[in-house]
C-alpha cells in the first residue's frame, strides 16, 4: 500500500513538471519579447546613464601605544601615565565609522571653503549647482556661505542640508574597517562629478581629524596652557625675589656687620629665591610631560592613500545594460506567468 502511494505522488510530481514545462514552452514567445524589451531598456539605461567617479582613502587609527619613545619611558619613571591604553577610547573602531556618517561631521564638511571656477565656495553650494538645484527660484536665494555657523542657520537651510545628507549618506557615502586589529579603515565616496568627489573625501577626513583635536586632546591642551602659566608666574616671582637679595643687600652694605638683624630682609628673600628656584623646577618638568602626553593625542588619524586625480570611472557598459535588463524583464516575467497560471487554477 506505501508502494503504491509512493508510486501515484511521484507519477503526480513527472506530470505535474511536464505540465508546468509545456505551460512555459507554450509562452516561449512571451518571454522571449520580454528579455528584448529588457534588453533595449537596458541599452538605453546604460546610454542615458551617467559615469560615476569614486574617490578612495585609507587611513590607519594611531594606537597611542606605539608612540612616545624615550619621553614616554621618562613620564613613565615618574609615575605618569602617557601611553594610553588603546586607540583614543570612543574614536576607536566602529566608532569611528559611525563619526565618519554622522550628520555633524557631513555638514561641516558641506560648509568647508573650496576652490571652484575661480571663485571660494562651500561644498554645500558646488553639491547643489551639481544637481541643478540652482534652477528653482526658491532654492537660488538660500545660499551656504564658507564656514558660516550652523546655529544661525534658517528652517529652510536646514531642510536643504538634511536633504543632502541623507542622500549622501545613502548614495555615495561608505566607511569600511576590514580588521579591527590594524585599524586600518577605508572611506569610499561616489559622485558624478570628479571634484566634488575628492573634495568632500578629503575635508571629510580633515573635519573628522579636527574635531578630534577639539575634544580628546581638550583636557591634555589645557593643562599644558595652565602650566604654562604657573610657569610664567613663578618666573617672575623669582626673578623679583633675586632682585630683592640685591636690594636687601645693597642696604646692608657698609653697616655694622655685628647687627644681624639688618641681614634678616636679605635672608628672607633667599629663602623666596630657593623655594621658588624648586617649584620652577617642578613646574618645568611636568609642563614637558604634559605636552608628551598632547604631542601622543594628537593626530588620530593618518592618511595611507589619498584620493588623486583622475579618478577611478564607474559606469554602466552597453553589453552589461543589455544582459541584466534582458535577464532581469524575462526573470518577471517568467514569475508573472506562474503566478497567473497558479490563480487561474486555484479558481478553476
Amino acid at each position: 500500500m506505501i508502494e503504491e502511494k509512493e508510486e501515484l505522488t511521484f507519477k503526480t510530481m513527472i506530470i505535474l513538471i511536464l505540465e508546468w514545462y509545456h505551460y512555459l514552452k507554450s509562452k516561449w514567445k512571451v518571454l522571449f519579447i520580454a528579455g528584448c524589451l529588457g534588453g533595449v531598456l537596458g541599452l538605453v539605461y546604460s546610454v542615458l546613464k551617467k559615469p560615476v567617479y569614486v574617490a578612495t582613502l585609507t587611513y590607519v587609527v594611531e594606537d597611542a601605544k606605539s608612540s612616545g619613545g624615550g619621553l614616554g619611558v621618562l613620564a613613565s619613571s615618574f609615575g605618569f601615565n602617557v601611553g594610553g591604553g588603546g586607540p583614543a577610547g570612543v574614536f576607536s573602531g566602529n566608532n569611528l565609522m559611525d563619526f565618519f556618517k554622522s550628520r555633524s561631521m557631513v555638514e561641516r564638511t558641506l560648509l568647508s571653503p573650496v576652490q571652484s571656477n575661480g571663485k571660494t565656495i562651500s561644498l554645500a553650494e558646488m553639491y547643489i549647482d551639481n544637481m541643478g538645484w540652482k534652477e528653482d527660484d526658491k532654492l537660488s536665494k538660500i545660499i551656504f556661505n564658507p564656514g558660516s555657523k550652523r546655529e544661525g542657520f534658517t528652517r529652510a537651510q536646514d531642510s536643504i542640508l538634511g536633504v543632502i545628507y541623507n542622500k549622501i549618506i545613502k548614495e555615495s557615502l561608505s566607511v569600511e574597517q576590514k580588521d579591527l586589529k590594524t585599524g586600518i579603515g577605508t572611506i569610499t565616496f561616489v559622485d558624478a562629478n570628479e571634484s566634488f568627489a575628492k573634495y568632500f573625501t578629503d575635508n571629510l577626513v580633515n573635519t573628522v581629524t579636527e574635531f578630534y583635536i577639539e575634544t580628546q586632546s581638550k583636557k591634555a591642551r589645557e593643562n599644558v596652557e595652565i602650566l604654562e602659566r604657573q610657569t610664567d608666574s613663578v618666573r617672575n616671582e623669582l626673578n623679583n625675589a633675586i632682585k630683592g637679595v640685591a636690594v636687601a643687600n645693597d642696604n646692608v652694605y657698609g653697616l655694622n656687620p655685628a647687627l644681624n638683624v639688618n641681614r634678616v630682609p636679605s635672608a628672607r628673600r633667599q629663602v623666596d629665591v630657593q623655594a621658588n628656584t624648586a617649584i620652577l623646577t617642578e613646574i618645568v618638568k611636568q609642563l614637558e610631560l604634559a605636552r608628551v602626553t598632547l604631542r601622543k593625542e594628537t593626530p588620530l588619524i593618518q592618511i595611507i592613500d589619498e584620493p588623486i586625480l583622475p579618478l577611478k570611472i564607474e559606469r554602466l557598459g552597453k553589453l552589461k545594460g543589455i544582459v541584466v535588463g534582458g535577464f532581469l524583464f524575462g526573470f518577471f516575467t517568467l514569475i508573472f506567468l506562474i503566478l497567473r497560471k497558479v490563480f487561474k487554477d486555484l479558481l478553476v
